[in-house]
């Protein structure tokens, strides 16, 4: 396996499991229809990285595995967050500001029903998806920015495998 390769595969496993980590550390934010998942903050990475987006997919994976989601949340969840990745991926040349909305609206538009039919959260779907929108923007919008603003000027020595 040649050096760029191995340095993508360990890239990603260590962006998936910090959200794993942070995940399960704030577990009693992380999960059900009032939510702040810190690890969504991570969703700024695939500017930097494309070893974010597998890395988030994954350590979404993880993170709800481990935190005992039922399975529509293991996967919808996990398919959200990937949405979110590659959206952001997508706008890695953008304003950040613009590269955190696919993350938050991706989850906007999932998570609720999956809190409606998987946790059968008996709120209606569009006040779940205020409530998932808020967390969002408070995890992806105000932290994810945070992270951006703290990494951009280092982004040559952390990143390994960037852009």
């Amino acid at each position: 396996m040649n050096r760029k390769k191995t340095f993508f595969i360990l890239e990603g496993a260590m962006i998936a499991a910090v959200y794993v980590v942070l995940t399960l550390a704030f577990a009693p934010f992380s999960f059900k229809e009032f939510q702040v998942r810190i690890a969504e903050a991570l969703t700024i990475l695939p500017v930097f990285t494309p070893t974010a987006v597998p890395g988030l997919a994954v350590g979404c994976l993880l993170a709800n595995i481990l935190g005992g989601a039922p399975l529509p949340d293991v996967v919808f969840g996990s398919l959200a967050t990937l949405i979110g990745a590659v959206g952001t991926g997508m706008l890695r040349n953008k304003k950040p500001v613009l590269a955190v909305i696919p993350p938050i609206a991706a989850n906007m538009l999932i998570i609720p029903f999956v809190l409606r039919y998987a946790y059968g959260v008996p709120l209606p779907i569009p006040v779940l998806m205020g409530t998932i929108g808020i967390g969002e923007v408070l995890s992806c919008g105000v932290l994810g920015l945070l992270l951006y603003k703290i990494l951009l000027p280092h982004r040559k020595n952390v990143f390994k495998t960037g852009y």
